[in-house]
């Protein structure tokens, strides 16, 4: 039995939905389930999916953690970019997974992983669902990422991300030109009331409000385009491309935070966001490692004039 006493913060808020926080290897659909089948009580009695939490709620969980192991996969295909005794840089196809859910057990980037790496299997937080993982990028968004090999590597690089030092830098193409050509866009995210996808927060704002910071500059622009490097100060979900569409500028193929006037690209069938760069030091030493562009970016782009 888990208990958790409701801080100011998560006052007001749905009980399933901050329920999906604490338990990120469930759905929102299984959390709902195990609240209706009275695993989870609040001041000591059942309550429905949508009960509003209060400051001072005490909630009990008897919500039993997944067990079921990792398959190894030796199918996922990635790019390994380097490798020690502590961690592993890759490099991430767009359309991979990073862990599983309920409609990808198998296929993703963790099974690949723990075929090449094995013993990432009793490495972090949730090893069962997400071993060795410190970060992950959007299943669609291709590029670099940092898996650690043992935990106390795993321990030092995730206090690092949540200090902010590990900085790390996407290329994105987007719609439009900028009219400002460089700049930091300071706009707060919170949870839409569908629950769906993250945006701007606003006076009206009903779930938690998350500072995000976000560093960006144009490289090229041409008459329908933009090449924007983007560095992201804070780790929120979906953080780049809910700044750039909340500029008016959506990333090209981002069919979820797309403006409604925003042109279709037939061609592409993924938002065009790659982590390109991954810098930070340990244990005393300075690391820094970046990929390429993925085919699908480049070739979109070349076909673009003045970019």
């Amino acid at each position: 039995m888990k208990k958790i006493i409701i801080t100011k913060n998560n006052s007001g808020e749905r009980t399933d939905r901050f329920l999906v926080r604490e338990f990120f290897s469930y759905t929102r659909g299984e959390i709902i389930r195990n609240i209706k089948s009275g695993n989870v009580l609040v001041n000591g009695k059942e309550i429905k999916p949508s009960h509003t939490l209060k400051e001072g709620d005490v909630v009990e969980i008897n919500i039993p953690e997944k067990t079921a192991g990792i398959i190894a996969n030796k199918n996922v295909k990635f790019k390994i970019i380097f490798e020690n005794a502590n961690f592993v840089v890759i490099d991430k196809p767009a359309g991979v997974q990073v862990h599983p859910s309920e409609k990808n057990e198998t296929a993703t980037l963790v099974s690949g992983l723990l075929y090449k790496f094995p013993e990432i299997g009793t490495v972090g937080d949730e090893p069962q669902n997400r071993p060795g993982i410190v970060h992950r990028l959007d299943k669609d968004t291709s590029g670099i990422m940092l898996v650690a090999r043992n935990q106390k590597t795993f321990q030092k690089l995730k206090e690092k991300f949540a200090n902010h030092e590990i900085q790390k830098t996407y290329w994105a193409l987007t719609h439009g030109k900028l009219e400002s050509k460089k700049g930091i866009i300071d706009k707060s995210l919170a949870r839409a009331i569908n629950y769906k996808k993250q945006t701007i927060a606003n006076a009206k704002t009903q779930t938690k409000v998350r500072e995000a910071l976000t560093e960006y500059e144009v490289l090229k622009e041409g008459e329908e385009y933009s090449l924007i490097e983007l560095k992201p100060k804070t780790g929120r979900t979906h953080q780049i491309r809910i700044h750039m569409s909340s500029l008016g500028h959506p990333i090209v193929g981002d069919e979820k935070y797309k403006l409604r006037n925003t042109k279709t690209e037939e061609s592409v069938v993924r938002h065009l966001l790659h982590a390109k760069k991954i810098k930070f030091d340990l244990d005393g030493q300075n690391f820094e490692f970046e990929v390429g562009l993925p085919e699908d970016f480049l070739r979109f782009l070349e076909k673009q004039e003045n970019i």
